[in-house]
């Protein structure tokens, strides 16, 4: 029978790309392994392979719990699912050599499945090592307080590896343990320590302190941890859309044919993902601060939600029909015109990211938004809005020195004009602070570069892995 690894991503397109690409690295560099990677009926926008090494499968559709049911968190249609997934992994393993199980953070439902026939189960972290380091030692600090880290406020959380985190800034998921997101995550932090092992989407150059530490066992202080596997990072190979998604086509975007016309390294990138939506006030003290900055840009805009009091991000789609130059401030298109573009809703990020005018990138520090940044050796502002991206954004600029920080209100997440200008033209003028992280970034290319070639760090963690399976 074919030794065979399935892959069993949460319905969230960002996830499904990434594990789609650590199935077709294992298919390039481990042939012998037969590739099943299982779809969830709900998943949306996911991306087709004609990869002859993977195999995809949907499960069984099944009728959805009402949404106030669910309360809409990401674990639960994975939870629902449990029951089809059971019979979609036994039938697999009927005729097959089923090696092992790899799982997403919230796919965490399979764990248990998983575990009852028998099957190895890993984790595909589709973040990065920072954020992995808070995962694992959740359940340390939930066991040292009885408050809920929105109760503590500004108070320092000390977590292994990284520099010190208000409490504040913890992925959202985390801030009330009377939650059900927050008890969903802590089942999946324990989880991932009892698992057979955790694949990380990072490379040993970028954050080899944080993996370091976490390897050995400061995360994870009452248990052995688990073995870690740094395999990136895994950049979408198919470059034409973004970490948020969105429409494509086979024409070139407009966009990049505007680059084309722009000196090297002269734009500034604006883009936040798919939930990046701000206010109307917002867009437009940004609109301010980039025609204050004089520099050239290239800026994404989602129309802001249909509530105007909403003051950051938001999924819904509300809006989308709207035409974007109400948000702007009178006159801002006509007098930017020569050194500025605004796009709609999406624009081809990595293809964007990869011209030789962009020279600098403001982000909402989604983990495939830094590594698609760091592949191309553009420098960034960091701007985090929701999920693990405050820890992301320690971690960019105080830990690895690869992006410049806004001040931002801590109840909005709002930044000023005026912020926005300065940091903006900093970056872009490549002085002072602006310097040092176009520096570290290209620095931090090369190193990214080595792991993955022949022979580098991140083959080698891959190849650690597979062989485990061989072993099974």
């Amino acid at each position: 029978m074919k030794e065979t690894i399935v892959l069993y991503p949460s319905p969230l397109r960002g996830h499904i790309v990434s594990m789609l690409e650590l199935g077709r690295l294992l298919g390039k560099h481990h042939p012998r392994f037969s590739i099943i990677i299982i779809l969830s009926s709900a998943s949306t926008a996911a991306p087709v392979t004609n990869s002859s090494s993977i195999t995809v499968l949907h499960l069984s559709s099944t009728a959805a719990p009402a949404a106030a049911e669910l309360d809409q968190t990401p674990f639960d249609l994975a939870r629902h699912n449990t029951s089809n997934l059971r019979l979609a992994l036994a039938a697999i393993a009927s005729t097959a050599d089923l090696r092992a199980l790899i799982i997403d953070g919230f796919s965490d439902a399979a764990f248990p499945v998983a575990a009852a026939l028998g099957v190895p189960t890993y984790y595909y972290f589709t973040s990065g090592a920072a954020a992995l380091a808070v995962f694992l030692h959740l359940p340390t600090l939930h066991g040292s307080t009885t408050k809920s880290f929105k109760d503590l406020g500004d108070e320092t959380l000390n977590i292994p590896g990284l520099p010190p985190i208000k409490a504040s800034d913890m992925p959202w998921g985390m801030h009330d343990r009377s939650w059900r997101m927050y008890g969903y995550l802590l089942d999946a932090c324990r989880n991932m320590i009892s698992s057979s092992g955790i694949i990380v989407n990072t490379c040993e150059s970028l954050e080899s302190r944080i993996i370091r530490v976490i390897k050995e066992g400061l995360c994870v202080p009452d248990r052995p941890t688990p073995p870690i596997f740094a395999v990136g990072p895994l950049v979408e190979s198919k470059v034409d859309g973004d970490e948020g998604g969105g429409d494509t086509t086979e024409r070139r975007h407009e966009c990049l044919s505007w680059l084309d016309s722009q000196p090297s390294r002269s734009v500034v990138f604006l883009c936040f993902g798919s939930q990046g939506r701000f206010s109307a006030a917002q867009l437009k003290e940004m609109a301010s601060g980039l025609e204050r900055s004089g520099v050239r840009f290239l800026w994404v805009v989602r129309p802001p939600p249909q509530d105007a009091s909403a003051k950051s991000t938001s999924g819904s789609n509300d809006g989308d029909d709207t035409s974007i130059e109400k948000f702007m401030p009178e006159g801002f298109l006509e007098r930017t015109r020569e050194r500025g573009m605004v796009v709609k809703s999406w624009a081809p990020q990595i293809q964007v990211l990869s011209h030789q005018s962009v020279g600098g990138f403001v982000t909402h520090c989604g983990w495939n938004s830094i590594i698609e940044a760091v592949h191309a050796g553009v420098p960034m502002v960091a701007w985090p809005l929701y999920a693990e991206q405050k820890v992301n954004r320690a971690f960019l600029v105080e830990d690895a020195a690869l992006a410049l920080p806004l001040s931002m209100s801590d109840e909005d997440r709002s930044v000023s004009a005026d912020e926005l200008a300065k940091q903006v033209t900093e970056l872009m003028e490549g002085s002072g602070e602006g310097k040092v992280v176009r520096e570290r970034v290209l620095a931090a290319r090369e190193g990214m570069v080595e792991a993955l070639s022949d022979g580098g760090s991140s083959q080698v963690s891959l190849a650690a892995v597979a062989a485990l399976w061989k072993r099974g």
